[in-house]
């Protein structure tokens, strides 16, 4: 079996974020998340795909903005949806 890497590393432009309000989209339209997950090329905090909306697959699919970090409390995964590859980002 071989091993699946993130061929987009280099879109990361945007460091993972100490503090988060919640949602973006969610907090525009007074919607409720469970997790939540930030942008790594532009930032925009989105919600996981537990949550009703799945905003964070959203912008990934509108944007095409590849990679996806966790901002959850004790978790620092990271995730590549065009490779669909699961990773932690080693400068973090």
């Amino acid at each position: 079996m071989s091993e699946v890497t993130c061929t987009h590393l280099d879109q990361v432009a945007v460091e993972r974020p100490d503090h988060v309000a919640g949602c973006e989209d969610c907090l525009a339209i007074g919607g409720r998340w469970v997790h939540l997950r930030v942008c790594r090329t532009c930032g925009h905090v989105g919600c996981c795909d537990s949550s009703p909306n799945r905003h964070a697959t959203r912008h990934a699919h509108e944007t095409e903005h590849p990679i996806v970090t966790s901002v959850e409390p004790g978790e620092n995964w990271s995730y590549c949806y065009v490779d669909d590859a699961m990773f932690v980002l080693v400068s973090e």
